[in-house]
């Protein structure tokens, strides 16, 4: 991890009653704030418009309405990071072919991006097994997309660095899908350590509609954790699976669904994670505290309407927490 060291604010003799050679005006320090999300489809399958289906909503809805619930909580924090599971192009391609059946393939078009600036999101990860369902073309249209609509972005080989008053925080997004991939996001950390001051992996990989991780992505998630990443979370089983504070390090095995464009009936809790840092004047971690945020996927009636929002309901809201604890076999 590098040593850096700010400038202190210049401090002020007051003189009079307060004393001569008293200082006021003396630096605490400041916080940063970063909130997680989970996968974030805004895309329906092949771009099709059909009732009831995200491409629906998003041609009769502005941009603001699929996040309006959330935004106060993205817009008030320094970074928000979410998950864009799906391809952004406005050219017609052809899908990749794809070795597996069924075999699903989500795009949308650029202007999608506007869902995200429109509400505070300021990153995503493009490490995902959606990025690539329209071949290389897709996904460089869809990093043209983010990249032209002012967000950051990482993937296998891109980190996201954010820094704050000369604090820095590196993301690493990555695809987690064996064990002996976690050698690849060893080596990821380590070359953050050089250039940052906190490691994030945000993993994406796992089996599907799960609640719990599998061993061998456990003993994976843990083994980041012990060679230098300070948080760790994942994404892909479209269901939430528990955290663990293993050895002081949050690891958050699955996030679930967020606004998720592939379903009109996805399970119906998610999270947002918020990492709380406060960091102090001469530039030294102090304290970092995790909180999470019980969420709905969707908040209509009958179905999907790709409008995650705030779990309101405290019963509801605490057997989400206590799953997330450990204490639940289920969120629901």
């Amino acid at each position: 991890m590098r040593r850096i060291i700010l400038p202190l604010l210049v401090c002020f003799l007051l003189s009079g009653a307060a004393g001569a050679g008293e200082l006021i005006g003396e630096e605490e320090g400041f916080d940063i704030v970063v909130s997680f999300a989970g996968d974030t489809m805004l895309a329906s399958f092949k771009n099709e418009t059909t009732a009831g289906n995200f491409s629906s909503y998003a041609k009769r809805n502005e941009p603001s309405y699929f996040l309006q619930n959330v935004s106060p909580i993205f817009e008030a924090d320094d970074l928000t990071v979410v998950n864009l599971e799906n391809v952004l192009t406005d050219r017609r391609l052809t899908e990749k072919e794809k070795d597996h059946d069924p075999a699903y393939w989500y795009c949308g078009p650029s202007a999608n991006t506007e869902i995200l600036t429109s509400s505070g999101v300021d990153a995503v990860s493009l490490a995902n097994n959606h990025t690539g369902d329209y071949g290389p073309e897709g996904v460089k249209d869809t990093v043209k997309a983010v990249e032209n609509a002012g967000l950051l972005y990482g993937n296998n080989d891109r980190t996201i660095y954010f820094e704050k008053n000369g604090f820095r925080i590196a993301i690493i997004c990555h695809g987690l899908w064996n064990e002996g991939q976690a050698g690849d996001i060893v080596r990821r950390i380590h070359a953050a350590e050089e250039e940052s001051d906190f490691q994030i992996v945000f993993y994406h990989g796992g089996k599907e509609k799960m609640h719990t991780p599998e061993p061998w992505r456990q003993r994976a998630s843990r083994r980041l954790a012990d060679e230098g990443a300070d948080l760790v979370i994942g994404n892909h089983p479209h269901m939430l699976q528990p955290r663990e504070d293993y050895n002081g390090t949050d690891i958050v095995y699955s996030m679930g669904n967020f606004c998720y464009g592939g379903s009109k009936y996805p399970e119906n809790r998610t999270i947002i994670y918020q990492l709380h840092l406060h960091i102090s004047a001469d530039g030294r971690l102090e304290n970092k505290t995790g909180e999470i945020i019980p969420c709905y996927v969707y908040t209509g009636e009958a179905g999907n309407n790709y409008c995650p929002g705030v779990i309101e309901d405290e019963e509801t809201r605490q057997r989400v927490l206590d799953f997330m604890d450990g204490k639940r076999e289920s969120p629901l």
